[in-house]
Order: C-alpha cells, then sequence, then structure tokens
C-alpha cells in the first residue's frame, strides 16, 4: 500500500473557502496596501530626481551628519545615473513600509515577549520556523490570497522581517539592567515613563541591530517580489536574468545594495547620535 501525506491537500479546501467567504476582506487590505504605497511612490517619484535628492541629503544631515548626508546623495545619485531610478524609488517604497508595519507587529509583541516568559516560549518555536522557510515559499499563500502585484509582495516581506525584530527586541528589553528599573520605581514613576524614559534608551543600540536585520532581509526579498509583479529593481534583476542581460541584471543589483547601504548608514548614524545627546 502506497500511503503519501500531502499538505497540499489538507489546505487547498482552506484556501477555497477563504476565497469564497473573505475576498472582500482580502480586496479591501489589498487596495489599503495599494494606495499606501502608491501615494508614498508618488511623492518620491512625482518631483524630478535631483529635488528628492537634495530634500533627503539635507534631511539627512539635519538628523545625523554631513558624511552621512553626502554618502546618502551618492547613493541616490547611483540610482539616477544608471537609468534606474523609477524602479529605485518603487523599492525605497516598497522595503520602507514593509519595514515600518514590521516594527509596528514585532515591538510591541517583542516587549510583551520579555515580560512573559510563556509568551516567549510559545513564539520561540514559530519564529524558528518563519526563519528556517525559504523566503520564496511566503508568496505562494499571498499571491493565492491577493493575486499578483505589489500587495503580496508586501505582505511577503512583513513577514519575513519579522522574526529578526522581534527577537532582537525581545532580547534587547531583557537586557536593561534591573538598577535602572529599580530607580525608577523608587522615584514613583509610571509604568508608561518607566517604558519611554528608561527601556527603550537603554535598548535602543540592540533595536537598531533589530531594525537593520529587518532592513536588510526586506532589501532580500526584493529580487523575489519582482518574480510576482512587484515592480521595482527587483523586476529589473529578473527581466536581466531571464533575458540572459548581464549588465541590466548587475546595474539593477548594484541600485539595491545602494539602497541597502543608504538605510543602513542612515539608521546607525541616527542611533549614534541619538547616544552623544546628553540625559535629561
Amino acid at each position: 500500500m502506497n500511503f503519501q501525506f500531502s499538505i497540499g491537500a489538507w489546505l487547498a479546501p482552506s484556501v477555497s473557502w477563504l476565497n469564497r467567504n473573505l475576498h472582500w476582506l482580502f480586496d479591501a487590505i489589498g487596495r489599503t496596501v495599494e494606495g499606501v504605497l502608491g501615494a508614498f511612490q508618488s511623492v518620491l517619484l512625482y518631483p524630478p530626481a535631483i529635488v528628492v535628492m537634495v530634500v533627503v541629503t539635507v534631511t539627512v544631515a539635519l538628523l545625523t551628519s554631513l558624511r552621512v548626508a553626502v554618502l546618502a546623495f551618492l547613493c541616490l545619485g547611483f540610482c539616477w545615473l544608471v537609468n534606474l531610478w523609477p524602479q529605485s524609488m518603487q523599492t525605497v517604497a516598497l522595503v520602507f513600509t514593509a519595514v515600518a508595519a514590521a516594527v509596528v507587529i514585532a515591538v510591541p509583541l517583542g516587549i510583551m515577549a520579555a515580560r512573559r516568559p510563556r509568551l516567549e516560549s510559545f513564539l520561540r518555536p514559530i519564529l524558528d520556523i518563519m526563519q528556517t522557510v525559504p523566503p520564496w515559499v511566503y508568496l505562494i499563500p499571498a499571491v493565492i490570497l491577493f493575486s499578483l502585484g505589489q500587495v503580496p509582495a508586501l505582505i511577503a516581506t512583513v513577514v519575513y522581517g519579522i522574526p529578526p525584530m522581534l527577537r532582537l527586541t525581545t532580547l534587547a528589553f531583557r537586557q536593561v539592567p534591573n538598577d535602572l528599573l529599580e530607580l525608577g520605581q523608587a522615584i514613583g514613576a509610571p509604568p508608561r515613563t518607566i517604558l519611554t524614559k528608561i527601556e527603550f534608551p537603554a535598548a535602543l543600540p540592540t533595536l537598531v541591530v533589530g531594525l537593520n536585520q529587518c532592513i536588510l532581509l526586506s532589501l532580500a526579498m526584493v529580487v523575489l517580489a519582482g518574480l510576482v509583479g512587484a515592480g521595482g529593481l527587483g523586476a529589473e534583476v529578473t527581466r536581466g536574468l531571464t533575458r540572459m542581460e548581464m549588465g541590466l541584471g548587475l546595474r539593477a543589483g548594484l541600485a539595491i545594495v545602494a539602497i541597502a547601504l543608504l538605510f543602513d548608514r542612515v539608521s546607525r548614524a541616527g542611533l549614534q547620535r541619538r547616544e552623544r545627546k546628553p540625559a535629561g
């Protein structure tokens, strides 16, 4: 007797039921995501490229330092020089939105897990599975439920970016010195003040490491997102691969590196400036 177990055979009826009965919900989510991404992309693509580069450079200079601002200008300038500016801005919008959503989900869960060992024990195997599963697997259910386009790419990117942010948030808040917490309690500070004035500043270095990991993993999904019609630099890499155009694939890959460098250096420089500020 030849017995075979198929997960797909078990999941297919559930997916069909979701598509039949909750299509309105997935359609509403899809329209909302498309609206947010469309608005962000319009802000980046409507002005001339030089205007966006100058605005970003000045903003980075005010928030971090002149050296990081120059690096930001060079990274954006490279994307413009290789004639991939629209695709680069689409990728920036996708990654920024995905990282923001992942942080909003992961940070509160991480704080709760740091304070509740049972929740952390429950989440640990789930996070292990999420980080072990190949990233392109996340695209399969997203495409089934939301069809092709930027929506499944964004959702898969958010899911892929949550585990490192959640793990490092838990670690960051567990490493807060007890002396600081006892001091806050001794002076009668309410829990919200202890969280915002003591725990967050102490946990900030580790949180930024988690943010950088989330950004890099989100950028790693960019190429795979090009396979499901998300556009951006991932689509250019995919086009270069399928057409055997080495130049196009190399230009798009280097543009992804430039965007990754931009995000990484700005976040790290922001942390360093925050740490140099005097307390109080």
